[in-house]
């Protein structure tokens, strides 16, 4: 059995819904993390190495950050419709799709949420280039990688969920998150 190390309203409660998703068979294991505003704390139980969410343990292992979960989880799902498996000729971009977002588009999204987009060109032109990388493959296809939604859609939309203003408007976007609002989403939230 897979348990995921979670803490509501977080990174994990994303991981939640992609384990939902898969069918996955699957325990929480709640835990407190450090948030921005200063509140909560370590906690022992939690075995990431900096103390955060998400980490995902199966039998032995211990696997953190989302990328590293989201490969893991496409190898023992490797027949879910969101995953592109290895051998699949789409799993490169299956995986850069996963790399980008925890390489590319989170640190875009924190300078902006910092404010230092105006004082470093380089860190502007990396937000723009995310906001019309998003906008043109969104504008494109329904989903990251075409007509249904696939592991790395559930990492945007989270994120879009949480911090949708630090993006410029776009009915594409809007129309993103509302294709990406599913039924388990909604009824893990409490609502339905």
């Amino acid at each position: 059995m897979l348990t995921l190390v979670h803490s509501p309203m977080s990174r994990s409660d994303v991981m939640r819904v992609i384990l939902e998703e898969l069918g996955a068979d699957y325990q929480l294991r709640e835990v407190s993390i450090y948030r921005r505003d200063g509140s909560g704390g370590e906690d022992e139980n939690n075995p990431h190495p900096h103390k955060q969410v998400p980490a995902l343990i199966h039998n032995d292992a211990v696997i953190w950050e989302q990328s590293a979960i989201a490969i893991y989880l496409s190898e023992l799902y490797p027949d879910s419709p969101l995953v592109r498996a290895p051998g699949h000729p789409e799993r490169g971009a299956f995986l850069s799709w996963i790399s980008w977002y925890a390489a590319t588009f989170e640190p875009a999204l924190i300078a902006k949420f910092d404010g230092v987009l105006d004082d470093n060109p380089g860190k502007k032109r990396m937000y723009e280039r995310v906001c019309t990388l998003v906008e043109k493959q969104l504008g494109a296809h329904d989903y990251l990688m075409g007509d249904a939604p696939v592991i790395p859609d559930f990492f945007l939309a989270g994120a879009l969920n949480f911090v949708r203003d630090l993006m410029p408007e776009s009915n594409v976007l809007d129309a993103y998150s509302a294709r990406m609002d599913r039924p388990i989403a909604r009824r893990l939230r409490g609502e339905g």
